[in-house]
């Protein structure tokens, strides 16, 4: 377990933000000094990849509903009126959950711990919590965009 106390996940999660925002979505995303709970975030939508090798874990990227059709409008490279599906909005935050997933691995594997994504999920609604269990440490990030909050959860424990 040394080497995951040695981890500066809230650092590694807010550069991951920062660097997939500034270089992906083309919105400016600055970490804030606290973030909404996850439970404060009505009509949500979660994004969520884990990651396992010699650390394993979990991100969770909590956003409101606004907030994840600004940023498939700005990622889509279309008006916001023009998202017609969620499934649009859905597959979006699903590559969100992946490239900050991505690079949060890429910053842990060069720290000297490989591991492999898994694949995103998402989870869409209003009144629901995502519970973890078993994990050895747990932080939290808040983000945002202008009016708009988020959450970000990293999750994580020894691997194989």
């Amino acid at each position: 377990m040394g080497e995951i106390d040695k981890l500066d996940l809230k650092t590694l999660i807010a550069n991951a933000i920062g660097e997939v925002f500034d270089k992906m979505v083309s919105l400016e995303a600055g970490v804030t000094a606290m973030g909404p709970q996850e439970n404060e975030i009505e009509d949500r939508i979660v994004g969520s990849i884990g990651f396992g090798g010699e650390v394993m874990g979990r991100v969770n990227i909590h956003l409101s509903d606004a907030f994840a059709r600004l940023i498939a409008a700005s990622m889509l490279g279309i008006e916001l009126e023009d998202i017609e599906e969620q499934e649009e909005v859905d597959d979006v935050i699903s590559e969100l959950s992946n490239m900050i997933g991505g690079q949060l691995k890429s910053h842990i594997s060069d720290f000297g711990l490989p591991c492999e994504l898994s694949l995103p999920s998402i989870t869409t609604g209003s009144d629901f919590q995502i519970e973890s269990r078993g994990w050895v440490r747990h932080e939290k990030v808040g983000f945002g965009h202008q009016r708009h909050r988020a959450l970000a959860e990293v999750y994580v424990k020894p691997g194989n």
